[in-house]
């Protein structure tokens, strides 16, 4: 469905609710005091939003290297084969984002999973029944991560640098009962008005302490935050990009620190490099509504963090196939 711009209360709902979604039992009310709605009408554009795709869930995101395993990856496909080694790929429950980008590693895939085996096993499976390489590019430090899609004017990212300290500080706050939580609330919550009464059913735990622990995961920072996560591209940011760069290792941690703080660049991390294959060890998403905002965007940031002469690609996404919330939990733990 198209959102219209006309319509105040959906596009509040899409622009004020990205994160800090209330954690009080009835969430839905409160947004809909703030907002002027009806607690069911909140609820019914929410649903109408989540069933046509421009909402993918309301919910969780959970802060990379905190709780379970990721990595990208990528295989390289030939053109009549993109949809068939696609499907496989978005078969498997770990993958959680499937992407076709343009370059001869053209099909990108997170692979998320509760642990690093389990990731292990889902690319050799992929490589079992694809026949092909994939490129295992761990990731090895975050600087900056942040998806928050306005409507309207230029994006601007929330520029909290992720360190090794804040992250470690982050798994040391975990506890048992934390990883079935998280993937309730990765994997969305139920859109009635008393959603963590129905989370805490299904874990057979009080309603109160799971909005309890909730809040304790945001503020240790294992939910990097909890709202309406959009589709980006179902609200006009549809020229993104994946940039890659050569970095020499004595000076990636300078360069990723200020590639992080540049407008108009919502992901940034250090990665595994393949000096063969794929020499690329410095990472960033830029998402724009046209590739001349987008390539604008880069010249900026590439500039400012000292980037310009390193040798680096530029891939622009072509197609999602997938885009879901990590997989946290084995399905026998998440039930």
């Amino acid at each position: 469905m198209a959102v219209s711009s006309s319509d105040r209360f959906y596009n509040e709902l899409l622009d004020g609710w990205q994160r800090a979604l209330p954690l009080v039992e009835r969430p839905f009310l409160e947004i809909g005091n703030t907002i002027g709605l009806p607690e069911a009408d909140v609820i019914a554009r929410l649903s109408r939003l989540q069933a046509s795709g421009v909402v993918a869930r309301v919910g969780g995101v959970v802060r990379p290297n905190t709780l379970g395993a990721s990595t990208l990856a990528a295989i390289s496909v030939p053109d009549l084969d993109v949809d068939g080694k696609a499907a496989i790929l978005c078969a498997e429950p770990g993958i959680n984002h499937v992407y076709l980008r343009e370059n001869d590693w053209n099909l990108w895939f997170v692979v998320t999973g509760p642990d690093r085996p389990y990731v292990d096993a889902a690319i050799a499976k992929v490589e079992g029944q694809t026949g092909d390489r994939v490129l295992d590019l761990r990731l090895e430090r975050p600087y900056h991560i942040d998806l928050g899609f306005p409507l309207s004017g230029e994006q601007v990212g929330r520029h909290d640098l992720v360190d090794a300290a804040t992250t470690e500080a982050s798994r040391r706050s975990l506890r048992e009962g934390d990883r079935q939580l998280v993937q309730e609330l990765v994997t969305g919550l139920p859109l009635i008005a008393a959603p963590f009464r129905e989370i805490a059913s299904r874990l057979g735990r009080a309603e109160g302490e799971v909005i309890a622990r909730t809040a304790e995961l945001c503020e240790a920072g294992v939910l990097s935050r909890i709202g309406v996560i959009v589709r980006h591209r179902a609200l006009g940011w549809r020229s993104n990009a994946m940039v890659v760069w050569d970095v020499d290792p004595s000076g990636i941690d300078r360069a990723g620190a200020a590639l992080a703080k540049c407008p108009g660049i919502n992901l940034c991390y250090r990665r595994t490099r393949y000096e063969s294959e794929w020499p690329y060890n410095l990472y960033c998403m830029i998402h724009a509504k046209s590739r001349d905002m987008a390539l604008r965007a880069l010249v900026e940031a590439s500039a400012a963090a000292g980037l310009d002469g390193v040798p680096r690609q530029i891939l622009f996404s072509l197609r999602c196939f997938k885009q879901t919330g990590a997989l946290v939990a084995a399905s026998k733990e998440a039930a």
